[in-house]
């Protein structure tokens, strides 16, 4: 799939729908209003990587998932605990046994039933395949990624799954509502291989009609979906190759609502510009930089410590984002439960720069250290080189560090940083569930997405006691010895973090409903007057 988002297509010469059939459909061009009412348009800056389960870790996907697939549980709007979706129960029998009673009733937008079957098959899957964008990091308590293990899954009737966890995981619950868990149908998707992304199928409130990469995603309405069918017909998804973009055609009247990702510049404007609304909401989004820690100069964990006393995270916020996000000073975002100050009581509100240069001096590193920062041009919005710029202002202007800055588009990106071609590179963070877990196992467990080689068996054992305990002041404990840890090795370094943000069109409802922690954006919650 191409990175680079291509330039938008006309909204009046959008491609006609499929009917009822999933996968591509027709090329007859129509006009939105040609196409009936309830129809929500969309725009954004996002990009896809993969529109399967099995190869997908990141928010451009999952948005798209999450209208089409469903899980076992889920998180409601506003909510911040696994509720029943595909499965009306789920318990834990014992510490390690976790058990699923399924829907009856719930269908595949081609008419097939979904049953244990095709759950045990989902989640086999994404760990057999292993795909380096996928999410298989979220499954290890039920086996390694590229491992599967025939006990790991029982399904003794079609509506009974049950679940043998190798440790003790009380977020579990939490990892069933997440794209790792998405249901595809056994009797359609490839075992060992991604289905085509023009060819999905889910259980979820809306079917795939269209796919044109870069350019737009169509859903219609699934006519089999088993819960309350969405307040509208039909999304059409417009991919911008630039926020200013984006911003002229919400302006113009030929988008109802934008969702990631404007400039600072752009929502200042948005503010004064009659019929729109600027809307926020809470967040979890976070910025961060990642050491390859095999790697040099990140392979010498006193780099790793002076780079992270010396960048300004309050240079950033003020000069690159006007504002608009904070300085973060932990791998967990101030939101939520759990949260400590740590890379701030360690090092300082403020770059220092004698305490960077002693822990150089001290281990004998030879300045300036050369290193090469990557990040990438799109994904993240048009602040990113702005921002990479301003981190390369603070390292080289303490004499400490000679930066080279390099980049390249997201599906290239992601293949070389989580394989070793990158040395220190930029990633931003969307919680796959609203819990301070998903933040410090995913960052710093040893079987960590990223790939970064940190290990610390201190770490690994505070990881597996909060997931052994439902005791929330033991977790809260374990989550906080595990980020004043993480200061002091700093595999990664936190930079910033922000709330959520769409603008929508007046006359457009249930934008703000959905703008919560779990970052889902559900576009059956949104409707428009004519």
């Amino acid at each position: 799939m191409r990175v680079e988002r291509l330039r938008v297509v006309a909204l009046v010469a959008v491609l006609a729908l499929a009917g009822a059939a999933c996968g591509g459909g027709g090329t007859t061009a129509v006009s939105p209003s040609a196409a009936g009412g309830g129809t929500i348009i969309h725009g954004t800056t996002d990009s896809i990587v993969s529109l399967d389960p099995a190869g997908q870790y990141d928010l451009g996907s999952a948005q798209i998932s999450y209208q089409v697939y469903d899980t076992l549980l889920e998180i409601l709007p506003q909510g911040n605990t696994p509720e029943p979706a595909l499965a009306t129960s789920c318990a834990y029998t014992d510490a390690l046994t976790y058990s699923c009673t399924l829907r009856s009733d719930a269908k595949f937008s081609d008419g097939s039933p979904m049953t244990s079957a095709d759950v045990a098959f989902s989640i086999k899957r994404n760990i057999e395949i292993n795909n380096p964008n996928g999410a298989c990091s979220l499954l290890v308590d039920l086996a390694d990624c590229g491992k599967w293990k025939n006990s790991a899954i029982d399904t003794p009737d079609p509506q009974t799954v049950t679940f043998h966890l190798r440790n003790p995981d009380g977020a579990f619950p939490f990892i069933l509502t997440t794209s790792a868990a998405f249901v595809v149908p056994a009797a359609v998707y490839p075992e060992n291989n991604l289905q085509p992304d023009d060819q999905i199928i889910g259980t979820g409130r809306y079917k795939l009609v269209q796919y044109r990469p870069g350019e737009q995603v169509v859903l219609e309405k699934n006519p089999y979906f088993w819960g309350d069918p969405p307040l509208n017909d039909r999304v059409i998804v417009q991919y911008f190759d630039k926020s200013s973009a984006l911003k002229l055609a919400l302006e113009q009247g030929e988008v109802d609502v934008g969702w990631r990702t404007f400039t600072p510049t752009d929502v200042a404007a948005m503010k004064n510009e009659p019929g729109l609304q600027v809307l926020t909401g809470p967040g979890a989004e976070i910025r961060y930089m990642v050491f390859n820690t095999n790697l040099a100069p990140g392979k010498d964990i006193a780099v790793r410590q002076a780079a992270a006393m010396t960048i300004d995270r309050q240079a950033i916020a003020d000069n690159v984002y006007n504002g608009t996000v904070q300085p973060l000073w932990s791998m967990v975002p101030s939101g939520l439960a759990g949260h400590v100050d740590a890379f701030k009581d360690l090092y300082g509100d403020a770059p220092d720069l004698q305490g960077a240069k002693k822990v150089l001096s001290d281990a004998g590193v030879k300045t300036p250290v050369p290193i090469e920062i990557w990040w990438t041009p799109t994904h993240y919005g048009d602040s990113s080189a702005d921002e990479y710029a301003e981190i390369q202002r603070s390292l080289e202007g303490s004499g400490l560090f000679k930066v080279t800055l390099k980049s390249t588009e997201w599906d290239q990106y992601t293949t070389a940083a989580f394989t070793d071609g990158y040395p220190v590179y930029q990633l931003g963070w969307f919680p796959d569930y609203p819990d301070a877990d998903n933040y410090v196992f995913t960052f710093y467990s040893s079987s960590s997405f990223l790939n970064d080689h940190y290990s610390n068996p201190k770490v690994e054992k505070l990881l597996a006691d909060e997931r052994a305990t439902t005791d929330p002041a033991q977790r809260l404990k374990d989550f906080e010895e595990v980020q004043r840890i993480g200061a002091q090795d700093v595999p990664i370094i936190p930079i910033w973090e922000a709330t959520q943000l769409a603008v929508a069109r007046d006359g457009v409802t249930g934008v703000a409903q959905t703008l919560d922690v779990s970052y889902i954006f559900r576009y059956w919650l949104i409707s428009k007057t004519s």
